[in-house]
């Protein structure tokens, strides 16, 4: 396990580019909403918002004029019918707007609110944040390169996404992980093993305990874990490959335990191989949505000349594809990872995959 530092640096926002708005536009990304981020930062009072165990979690809950509350309640309203339904006003007298809060950590420093339904007390969350490129790339990727779709809404400077259910990381690794079966820890170090893979392939960074969820889905038999990332600040922004493996970071540090304690190196290989293979035909079933997405950031800025130069080596390395050496940006670079993937893995069997033809 590396103990090395390996973020140093706060991560800057980049706009979005013209030609990632018209994308976004044409998938029905873009849409009009009536409320906007700054708008949210209006309030005149706040208050710490607690755990169970009365343990600081870093959100407040924020307050606003009784004034600005009115407005501000139906625009929200307005925007879970824009995300969840079909954008009418008919639902928001079965609505109310629960809570407001704010994090004041991390680079996104997100809204979260709080939605129930009035009639049922069902309730659901959905966060408001600064629009970020790099966030935009990683959302769309994970949607077209994970088992998960995703939904959220840009508009100008604000970013509407859908909250994605399951354990905190951090809180699974600590309170939930020592009360699982030994069969239940095997298949956790799988899927740790997968998610792995997956982040390092698309180029996803910052994947520590708490920038991702684990969510049980209880099969007919048996509890089936799998593992869902929830921030996509860090996509095509670090030089440091080990930034893109959730394994390097410390916070992750049981996990990887769980993995060298339950899998031999043959199962290790076996689902890295898996997971790359998955990719690559999910990379083929996106056709032309994923294939634009990867020529616009081959012309966009969201990464530094250092970061770029450090990671295309860095990969060069561990593939020695010659290519990487001349790209120029980090687009290029994640148009290149995903080619090398779709490539080599697109054609792997399951019978390649047990008799071990194919080399890791």
């Amino acid at each position: 396990m590396s103990e090395e530092r390996l973020m140093s640096k706060k991560k800057p926002a980049y706009p979005v580019s013209a030609k990632l708005d018209e994308y976004l536009d044409h998938y029905s990304r873009k849409i009009e909403i009536p409320i906007f981020y700054e708008d949210l930062l209006r309030f005149s009072g706040s208050v710490v918002v607690y755990d169970a165990n009365d343990e600081d979690t870093l959100w407040i809950r924020v307050y606003y004029s009784e004034f600005d509350r009115k407005e501000i309640d139906e625009s929200l309203k307005k925007v879970y019918s824009i995300l969840h339904s079909d954008g009418s006003n008919n639902i928001h007298q079965y609505l109310n707007v629960d809570a407001v809060d704010f994090c004041t950590f991390g680079n996104s420093k997100p809204f979260r609110i709080k939605i129930r339904n009035i009639l049922n007390d069902n309730f659901t969350y959905f966060y408001i944040k600064k629009t970020d490129a790099s966030r935009i790339y990683g959302l769309e990727l994970e949607h077209m390169l994970s088992p998960y779709n995703l939904n959220f809404l840009v508009y100008k400077d604000t970013l509407i996404e859908e909250h994605i259910a399951g354990i905190p990381g951090d809180v699974f690794i600590k309170d939930m992980l020592p009360k699982c079966t030994e069969s239940e820890k095997a298949q956790l170090a799988k899927e740790f093993v997968k998610f792995n893979e997956r982040c390092m392939i698309r180029l996803l960074g910052d994947m520590r305990s708490y920038n991702y969820v684990i969510v049980p889905v209880h099969d007919f038999d048996h509890v089936v874990y799998r593992i869902r990332a929830i921030d996509f600040d860090q996509q095509c922004f670090e030089g440091k490959l080990k930034v893109y493996r959730p394994q390097f970071f410390k916070e992750n540090f049981k996990m990887v335990e769980l993995v060298r304690g339950k899998l031999m190196r043959d199962s290790v290989d076996q689902y890295k191989l898996e997971e790359r293979s998955i990719v690559a035909k999910r990379i083929l079933s996106s056709g032309n949505r994923i294939k634009k997405l990867r020529a616009i950031s081959k012309t966009d800025t969201i990464s530094t000349d250092e970061n770029i130069d450090l990671l295309k080596n860095q990969i060069y390395d561990m593939t020695l594809d010659m290519n990487f050496k001349k790209c120029k940006g980090m687009g290029e670079v994640l148009d290149l990872a995903l080619n090398f993937v779709r490539r080599n893995y697109e054609d792997v069997s399951m019978k390649q995959i047990i008799e071990n033809k194919i080399k890791i």
